[in-house]
Parts: structure tokens; C-alpha cells; sequence
């Protein structure tokens, strides 16, 4: 038997990531104890997890001050705030990522989301964050847009580790996809090593069926009211599917054979949303191997409470069934593109009211 439902969860392939950082988890030793008891491998962050932080706290304070201070712009007081608390897991996170090799053990920091249409813009402050908090096991959050696709490629072809956030599409997941392994090749072309590089695609769940779920309300038919609450986790097993098949074949095991490894698909946004869905609807449905899920402490706590310790993958067979839903949504009268695009812009939008909320308070502290 595991040694806790969230150690079972790791036993089924999943890498169970905390979607939390803050400064009173790590002088606490929070996060390291989750590390311990809770199978913690991995830390995501962003901008609206670093507002709530550093706003709802004085843990920031007397940093804060000093910093302004010393006549920093509110901007770079934030970076240096959030670069400390980056910084500071993965040191907590190094023992994980030397035991994997490499694999796992990561801690995400997110390029500023005023950027996500600006290729060059995403690309120097990527490097800027690689620079300032200088950790191997670190990754450098980028929006999966349009503008963000030829920056992501650009940062593996230098050998940066990218979590490509905001996914919503399986049209635009392929193109991350191609992205990624197209920076292998590219870096692989200039004499670097493969096996330093790593990456993984967020695919963000529960806002799907937000958005999907109200849509077929509003048509209200049978047929639309029975795929509520599905078609999210058919997105993300269909993503699923796309990663499989575009890992195992003979462009990518050349790449493989230099030490390449796939980019791991990541389920984020996977707190439930619905009160009358399982809390843990997005993380039991999503049981698969070489996959991440990133989850709220309150989801952590509910799987560690109450999750499957022995929980079963989904197969062949889902994948299947989850692409032949998408098409049924399409027939009851849901646009797929329309609902994807109002996603990602939304997602863009929000990151960036946070991150404006964030220097807003940093200005007034």
C-alpha cells in the first residue's frame, strides 16, 4: 500500500505539484514538509498567486520597504520579491530533482503577462528571470499564444526550461508541441545537451467547463445537459492522446536517442469550480503516466483526505470517447474555436489585472 493517497496518485505516473508558493509556506517549512508527506515533486506560481501573497500579508514587508528604499520601481521590487520566494523552492525542491535526474523538481516562475503579445519582449525577460534567480530547476512560465509560440521555441533552442502556460486548444497544444521539439532540434544543432533541458504543457482544466457548461445552458437541450461537466476532461485526455502520438514517433526518438525527453502535458486549473462536481473530478479522471498536476493546497488536502490511494489511468479506450464528446459538442451547438479563443484571451486578461494588482500594491506599501 502507498503511503498515503497522494503517494498513490505519484505510483500511477502523476507528479503532484503544488499550484502555491508563498513566503509563510517556505519560513514555515510547509513546503517542505508537503515535499515529505505529501509527495510534493513541483511548485507552480503566478501572478494572481503572488498578489494574493504578498497583499494579504506582512511577510513581504520589511523587504518590501528596504527595497523601495533603495529606489527600485514597483515592478522591480515585485520581481525581486518573487524572485527570493522562486529562488527559495528550489532549493527546497533541488533534492527532488537530483533523485529524478533531472525529470521532475521544478518551480515555475511566470514572464510578466503584459508581454503575452510580444514575442522578443517574452524571450529577454525569460532570460532575465533565468539570470536573476539562477537554478537549474527552474522553469520559466509562457503563454501558449500566438506571439508566445515562437518564443517558446527560441528559449529551448538556447536550453531554457519553459512551462508553457494558458492551454486551452488541442489546435494550439500541437503547435506547442512543435514549438518544443523544434527548439530540441534547434539547440541540439548548436552542440547542447538534450538531457539539461525539460518542459511541460499547461493545459488548464476546470475553466473549460466553466465556460463550456454555461454555453450549454443556454441551449438547454437533453442532449447538451448530459455532457455538462464532461467535456474539460475530454479536452485534456484528447491533449492526451496528441501527447502520446507525437512523442513516440520517429522525429522525436531521434531527438530522444540525444538525450531529448518529452514534454510533459500538465492539468492545471484543476480545483473544482461546480459545487455539485467531485472535488477531486479533476484529478481522478486525469490519472495518467508522465503527466502533472498542479493543485491548490485545498485539492492537496482533499486527495490526501479522501482521493483513490490506488487510482486507475485512463486508456485507449477514453481517449476515444473523450474526442467523440468534443464532437458532440460541436453537434448540440457549442463553437470549440470560439470557446478556446474567449478562454486564452480571458486568461491573458486576468494574469494581467493580477500583475497590475500586484505592482498597485507594492506602489502603495
Amino acid at each position: 500500500m502507498p503511503i498515503s493517497n497522494l503517494h498513490g496518485l505519484a505510483a500511477a505516473g502523476v507528479s503532484v505539484w503544488s499550484d502555491q508558493i508563498s513566503r509563510q509556506m517556505l519560513d514555515s517549512g510547509e513546503l517542505a514538509r508537503r515535499v515529505e508527506e505529501d509527495a510534493i515533486t513541483g511548485v507552480t506560481s503566478n501572478p494572481t498567486i503572488f498578489a494574493n501573497a504578498i497583499s494579504s500579508s506582512d511577510d513581504y514587508e520589511a523587504q518590501l520597504q528596504d527595497l523601495k528604499g533603495g529606489g527600485l520601481s514597483a515592478e522591480e521590487v515585485a520581481k525581486s520579491l518573487m524572485a527570493d520566494d522562486i529562488a527559495r523552492g528550489c532549493d527546497t525542491l533541488a533534492t527532488v530533482f537530483t533523485a529524478t535526474a533531472g525529470r521532475d523538481g521544478f518551480v515555475s516562475v511566470e514572464v510578466s503577462p503584459t508581454l503575452a503579445g510580444d514575442t522578443e519582449a517574452t524571450i529577454a525577460e525569460a532570460r532575465d528571470w533565468v539570470k536573476q534567480i539562477d537554478r537549474e530547476n527552474l522553469f520559466v512560465k509562457v503563454p501558449a499564444t500566438e506571439e508566445g509560440i515562437p518564443a517558446i521555441r527560441a528559449l529551448i533552442g538556447e536550453g531554457i526550461s519553459v512551462n508553457v502556460t494558458l492551454i486551452f486548444s488541442l489546435q494550439r497544444y500541437q503547435e506547442v508541441i512543435g514549438a518544443y521539439i523544434g527548439g530540441l532540434s534547434d539547440y541540439h544543432s548548436v552542440g547542447g545537451d538534450l538531457s539539461t533541458v525539460a518542459s511541460v504543457a499547461s493545459f488548464f482544466v476546470s475553466r473549460f467547463d466553466t465556460e463550456v457548461d454555461r454555453r450549454l445552458d443556454e441551449i438547454g437541450s437533453n442532449d447538451a445537459h448530459d455532457l455538462k461537466g464532461h467535456l474539460a476532461v475530454a479536452n485534456a485526455q484528447a491533449a492526451y492522446g496528441l501527447f502520446l502520438e507525437s512523442f513516440s514517433n520517429s522525429e522525436f526518438e531521434e531527438l530522444a536517442d540525444q538525450g531529448g525527453r518529452p514534454q510533459k502535458p500538465l492539468w492545471a486549473s484543476t480545483s473544482t469550480k461546480n459545487p455539485a462536481y467531485s472535488d477531486l473530478l479533476y484529478v481522478e479522471s486525469l490519472v495518467a503516466r508522465d503527466t502533472v498536476n498542479t493543485m491548490p493546497l485545498e485539492t492537496i488536502d482533499a486527495y490526501q483526505d479522501h482521493g483513490d490511494p490506488t487510482p486507475s489511468s485512463f486508456d485507449a479506450v477514453d481517449i476515444v470517447r473523450a474526442n467523440d464528446q468534443l464532437d458532440k459538442m460541436a453537434e448540440v451547438g457549442v463553437d470549440y474555436d470560439d470557446v478556446v479563443e474567449t478562454l486564452e484571451r480571458e486568461g491573458v486578461e486576468k494574469f494581467t489585472a493580477s500583475w497590475l494588482e500586484l505592482l498597485d500594491e507594492v506602489e502603495k506599501a
